[in-house]
């Protein structure tokens, strides 16, 4: 079994900064891509960025230039730094995992979501 905890959310005025922390511990061979989404009410939940093993990165484009996506290995944890926040980005930001089990097969797990809230 696999467990990935969030943290780092809350509130923050417009223009400030945030930066959301996700944590993955259990029975994980290695992470393939680590990825952070977003769903405000009301909405679907999207993709707002990515970073493969090899340390390739995407961006949704409403994000670009302002999050930047990052990790560390040795921890199991992928980080989003927010710059520049602004009240449509609130939402809750869950972080997902493509990984591979040591029993090797592969398999995909979600955060339990963290509250992000821009507003003055």
């Amino acid at each position: 079994q696999v467990q990935l905890v969030e943290s780092g959310g809350g509130l923050v005025q417009p223009g400030g900064s945030l930066r959301l922390s996700c944590a993955a511990s259990g029975s994980i061979r290695s992470i393939n891509v680590m990825e952070w989404h977003r769903q405000a009410p009301g909405n679907q939940r999207e993709l707002v960025a990515a970073l493969t093993r090899g340390g390739s990165t995407n961006y949704v484009d409403s994000v670009k230039g302002r999050f930047t996506i990052s990790r560390d290995n040795a921890k199991n944890t992928v980080y989003l730094q927010m710059n520049s926040l602004k009240p449509e980005d609130t939402a809750v930001y869950y972080c997902h995992f493509w990984v591979v089990t040591t029993t090797g097969f592969p398999s995909a797990y979600w955060g339990q979501g963290t509250q992000v809230t821009v507003s003055s």
